[in-house]
């Protein structure tokens, strides 16, 4: 069994290899998603520029996209959300994590992908990345209670 690399759990020749081959289209946004995933870690650049919706293939780098995804090694696709994009839709919402390593390390690319669907088909029409909610500190009052939780003030406790 070759598991998919887009992380189903389910065989590569019955998950996502169907979809990039075109022997069956994408039923929704997530599984065009998943097979997108997939087709960046087999370098399968064509699928990837199918795939992009014709009015935003501008710019539309093939060899920058190749060089990326041979230099990199896939860790995995963590799927947080989907909005839309189901059998029914014409639109759709993918929010998802992608990791890799390349020559900077280990990264991860968070991003909220938009789908559309045009005559019948799931396409990738541009993606938004997703920031980390800011670090947040409260700073505690000498007279406020200590965070640790004993009842006591903070300045006669952990703030001695």
């Amino acid at each position: 069994m070759n598991s998919c690399p887009c992380g189903s759990g389910n065989d590569y020749t019955a998950c996502c290899e169907p979809v990039i081959t075109g022997k069956e289209p994408a039923q929704t946004a997530e599984q065009l998603m998943r097979a997108r995933y997939s087709a960046h870690v087999m370098v399968d650049v064509e699928f990837l520029y199918a795939t992009t919706h014709p009015d935003y293939r501008e710019g539309y780098d093939h060899k920058g996209t190749r060089i990326w995804a041979e230099n990199s090694e896939w860790h995995g696709l963590q799927i947080l959300e989907t909005t839309g994009g189901g059998p029914k839709d014409e639109e759709g919402e993918v929010e998802f994590i992608a990791r890799f390593r390349d020559k900077n390390g280990l990264r991860s690319h968070h991003e909220r992908g938009k789908f559309e669907r045009k005559k019948k088909r799931w396409l990738f029409t541009e993606g938004e990345m997703v920031k980390s909610p800011p670090l947040t500190v409260n700073k505690i009052g000498r007279n406020d209670p200590c965070n640790c939780g004993s009842g006591k003030k903070h300045k006669k406790c952990c703030g001695k």
